[in-house]
């Protein structure tokens, strides 16, 4: 690290406020329960503890679909918590139009949000008619494959440059008794790797095309109709994963009982808690080694308003800590996603980071879904592609023109 940087960090930490009078205790909902989620979780509950309030965990497992019907029915029912995890996006926007949330835009203005969080599109999905309701904590990006470099060397094959060299070593890692592709039973793992094979076989003008003009002609056209055919050929390499929970995807393929794996960059967690190391023991492709564009949504923090003024203040000052740049390190680098600020130092980041920056750097970042589609449209091609993959008598033609349907009605 050298000097300009740990001055700059150092200085921007004592803007963490220290021991409150009237500091409090603050219940703080989330979906992070696995390992590598779980030690992130810690760096932020740390962080705030030391400001004299205290974090109290509220962790709720099972992953956004399980944990947000959770939260939202508490807000709504009068017993909200201090704070609450949801993603970039429009998730949150029916409870701020009702005058549940908190808005923020003081503690941003203080805090020179608007210069230094950057992509800008991350706190443009926090705002909503100019005020800023929630505070972002990371840049996820779902268009990854991870790859285990034991399972290759056992099906004798070379590890992978892209998707399609992976499809085609489909057969000799069958051959080896290995699982070539896992994606777990929970339905978004099923639409988000459908929604990263549109990016990256289909390229950027297809994805926003379909997500972002809601384009029914090209969701039923030609081109979509390849990514329904990378999806069957998805599906296929899928059969016999048995597994439910992304984590336990992951953890095939980092005991090399599984080759591969279509998942955000969350997955570096489990892989470094496991003590792997990127580029040596596994590998990851963004943008599976063809179009390097990568989402850029991620994870903020909400805050729903509430009667206690102790309590209130709190919020205000777990707020500042999410951005502080030293907490944004201490972060991202045990949770695998990418800081929200630019003026951090990184020089700790493994291979796979380096590669999400150099992406970050070249301007190759998107809107992801949760961005541009509602919930509820998510929640229909959530509901497509679980069945997609689960049902193989479903054929691709079938599902593209109950897609380009969704898409048709989308709001």
């Amino acid at each position: 690290m050298n000097m300009r940087a740990l001055k700059a960090i150092l200085v921007a930490s004592a803007l963490i406020p220290a021991a409150h009078a009237g500091a409090a205790d603050l219940e703080v909902t989330h979906w992070w329960t696995s390992g590598g989620e779980a030690a992130a979780v810690k760096e932020l509950a740390k962080a705030f503890d030391a400001t004299g309030n205290k974090w109290v965990d509220g962790a709720i497992a099972g992953s956004g679909g399980t944990a947000r019907p959770i939260m939202i029915s508490r807000i709504t029912g009068g017993d909200p918590m201090g704070a609450t995890q949801f993603n970039h996006g429009r998730q949150a926007q029916e409870l701020v139009e009702a005058g549940l949330m908190r808005d923020l835009s003081d503690v941003a203005a203080k805090g020179k949000w608007k210069e230094i969080i950057k992509p800008a599109s991350l706190l443009d999905s926090c705002t909503i008619d100019g005020k800023i309701y929630c505070a972002p904590v990371n840049i996820h990006s779902w268009q990854w494959l991870w790859l285990s470099n034991a399972a290759f060397k056992k099906a004798g094959v070379d590890v992978p440059k892209n998707w399609n060299e992976f499809v085609a070593a489909g057969p000799a890692l069958q051959k080896a008794g290995i699982q070539p592709l896992a994606i777990g039973g929970q339905p978004w793992q099923a639409t988000g790797a459908f929604d990263t094979l549109i990016i990256s076989l289909g390229g950027k003008d297809l994805y926003m095309k379909v997500f972002k003009d809601k384009d029914a002609k090209a969701a039923a056209g030609p081109e979509v109709a390849k990514i329904f055919k990378a999806a069957d050929d998805a599906r296929k390499m899928a059969q016999g994963t048995n597994v439910q929970d992304w984590n336990q995807a992951t953890n095939m393929v980092i005991t090399g009982k599984a080759a591969g794996q279509i998942m955000g960059d969350w997955a570096q967690g489990e892989f470094q808690l496991a003590g792997q190391k990127a580029g040596t023991d596994y590998t990851c492709l963004p943008g599976l080694g063809l179009n390097q564009y990568l989402t850029a949504g991620g994870d903020a923090f909400y805050f729903p308003k509430l009667k206690d003024a102790a309590k209130s203040k709190a919020q205000d000052v777990l707020a500042e800590t999410i951005v502080d740049p030293k907490v944004q390190v201490a972060f991202n680098l045990k949770k695998g996603s990418l800081p929200i600020r630019g003026d951090v130092d990184l020089s700790a980041a493994n291979d796979c980071m380096k590669k999400g920056l150099e992406v970050l750097a070249k301007g190759n970042i998107l809107s992801s879904t949760d961005q541009l589609l509602s919930p509820d449209t998510q929640k229909q091609k959530e509901d497509l592609f679980s069945q997609f993959f689960a049902n193989p008598s479903m054929t691709a033609e079938a599902a593209q023109k109950r897609f380009a349907e969704i898409i048709a009605a989308a709001d």
